[in-house]
Formats: structure tokens, sequence, C-alpha cells
């Protein structure tokens, strides 16, 4: 198996041989709303969504108040922007209101599914479980999750079967709060069994914790920091998960069937180029592109040699160092990877 996966590997070039990196959009919406966060490839044309254009959430409001956006954007590989949706809080039952996180995901339902963990002002001690969103191909809200083991989702991938679909959370707020800054080792992922018919809002059949224990904490400018991004093997069924605060990626084996909650996963890659990683993709050919929230690099891992393959600056804004807090959610490609950058508030293409 490892050797068929080397093979494979080959036929995709490392991010470290792709050199250009090129502004598709601005992903600041009529409202103003900053800090974009989740991205999402559209995997099928329904309603205003258009296959191959990305979703885009947004975390912050015009103020740049964290955990007050409301907005989710749709932009095209050549630029083309519109505004998918704006969420009202006030017709949405969610517990604390708004505030859309990197947990997104477009279905080839129609449906798309986005985390909200919303707070008061920007202030992490406001800060309340939120809930998980769900928009028709128009962006209309047609139900809202919350409970289930969901608090504080902040980052989201999904295997996708059409008529069911099963989502991977991660959640950051199980007694952040509380602990005033201090890490907790209460962050999870769950996976949530939907069933997605084509005359009806999404059913919600199951809930179940399958990974515990990753450190989390509040913080007075990222707000919270613990387990974020999150990329599903399908062909292992293996789950990864960006463990910001140890600055690692682990796996949670067995992601689909597991019952019994894995204990913070089993290391896959640590330290090296990782720099506190947040957002996390898997490529075609099954390799990992971490993007650092503490500078502005992607980082490329093989899960199968846990070797760092390579690494690309893709922001060297601001600091020190370079491109701290500018890299959030992505999309990886064969030969290209797609991100946010929360410094400029654009959405780029690295090629």
């Amino acid at each position: 198996m490892a050797a068929t996966a080397a093979t494979a590997f080959a036929a995709e070039p490392p991010i470290g041989n792709l050199n250009t990196v090129t502004v598709l959009s601005s992903t600041v919406p009529a409202n103003g709303d900053l800090n974009p966060y989740g991205v999402a490839r559209v995997p099928r044309t329904r309603g205003d969504l258009v296959e191959g254009r990305f979703l885009i959430s947004n975390f912050n409001n015009s103020t740049n108040a964290q955990g007050t956006g409301t907005t989710i954007v749709q932009i095209a590989t050549d630029g083309t922007f519109s505004q998918f949706a704006q969420i009202d809080p006030t017709k949405v039952s969610c517990p604390g209101g708004i505030g859309l996180t990197t947990a997104l995901v477009a279905l080839r339902s129609g449906f798309v599914i986005v985390g909200s963990l919303p707070t008061v002002g920007g202030a992490s001690s406001t800060a309340e479980a939120g809930c998980l969103i769900v928009l028709d191909s128009w962006g209309k809200v047609v139900e809202t999750f919350s409970g289930h083991h969901i608090n504080g989702p902040w980052d989201m991938t999904a295997v996708d079967g059409g008529f069911l679909a099963a989502l991977f959370v991660t959640n950051v707020l199980n007694g952040t709060v509380a602990a005033n800054g201090d890490v907790v080792n209460g962050g999870t992922v769950i996976r949530l069994l939907l069933l997605t018919p084509d005359n009806g809002p999404p059913l919600l059949l199951d809930s179940t914790v399958i990974a515990t224990g990753f450190p989390e904490r509040t913080d007075p400018v990222a707000l919270v920091i613990g387990p974020t991004g999150v990329a599903f093997n399908e062909d292992s069924g293996t789950l990864y998960v960006a463990d910001t605060l140890n600055n690692r990626i682990a796996a949670v084996p067995n992601a689909l069937l597991r019952f019994i909650p894995s204990w913070q996963g089993i290391t896959v890659s640590s330290g090296g180029e990782l720099n506190g990683p947040l957002g996390l993709s898997i490529t075609p050919d099954h390799r990992l592109i971490a993007a650092n929230g503490d500078d502005g690099n992607l980082v490329e891992i093989d899960p199968f040699t846990h070797e760092q393959i390579s690494e690309k600056l893709v922001d060297d804004s601001g600091g020190p160092p370079p491109g701290n807090g500018a890299l959030f959610g992505l999309v990886a490609g064969a030969d290209a990877v797609y991100f946010v950058d929360d410094a400029t508030n654009t959405f780029n293409v690295l090629h």
C-alpha cells in the first residue's frame, strides 16, 4: 500500500515547485465583512451555486470584531465575485448569534453548511456554543443544528454521498471560556451523519465524538486556538486534524465507523516547518497541505512516510514573522492551492 501511494505522489509536483501567487479577488462583500476563514469548492451547479467556484465565509464584521461576520461570498477562478448569502442573526436559532467560521462545506445535494462561533463585540469571554447553519443553493437558511456535541464549531470537512453525508467538525469551546486563557484538553472532533433529501432540509441522524483531548485556549488576538483543519482520505478512511497548539498534524483512523473517541489522534508530523497549523487540505494524491497560522507558509506532508516534503511562503506581509496571522482556509488541487489571506482580505491561488 505504501509503495502504491508513493507512486501516486510522484504524479503531482510538490508545492515547492509552484512559484506564483495570484490574487483572484477581494473577499469583502457590500456590508464590509472582514477576515475570510472557510473555503469550499462548489461540486455541482444548483441554484446560485456554480460548479468549480469557491465559497468563502467571513468571521468578522466591518469593524473587525471577531465572531460577528454573517456573509458567504462566491468567487470563480477568473475572479468573478458575488455574494452568496448574508445571514440575519435575528432569524436564526443559533446560541449566541452569528460569527461564520472556517467550518464550511458545499454538498452535491446543493446544501451549504457553515459553522458559527459567535461573540458580542469580538470578546472571547462572550463566546457561546454556536451552531451549524444549513443553507439551500440560493443562500436561504433552511435548518440550524445546535447541541449534539456542537460547541464552538471551528472547521469542517465532509464525506459526501449525495443523499447521505458525514460531516467531521472540530470544536474549540469545551471549557476554554471558563479557563480564561489557560490551556484545557477539551477540543473534540465530532462526526455528524446527515440525510440530504431533494424534497426538504437535511435531517441529522447521528452525532458521535470520534476524537477528544486536543488542547485549546482563548486568545486575546486570535479569539480561540484549538484543533482546526480537517481533511479526509477516502481510500484509507483516515481523518487528519491540525492540532494547532501542539504544532502537529494528527490522524484519526477508521473515522467513518469509529464509536470510541481517539485521544488526540496519532501524530503524523510535528515541528519542523509547521508553525501553528490552522487550515488543512488533502491533494488528489493524498498529500496534506497545512496552512501555518504563525507565519505565511504552506507545508506539504506525506502522511504515509511522515515526511514534510516542502514548504512555500505565500504571504510575507507584517510580522514578525512574515505572514503571521494571515492564513486559514484552503483547498488543494493537483497543481494549485487556493487559499484565503486574512491580512489582505483576499482569495488567492498558488500555481
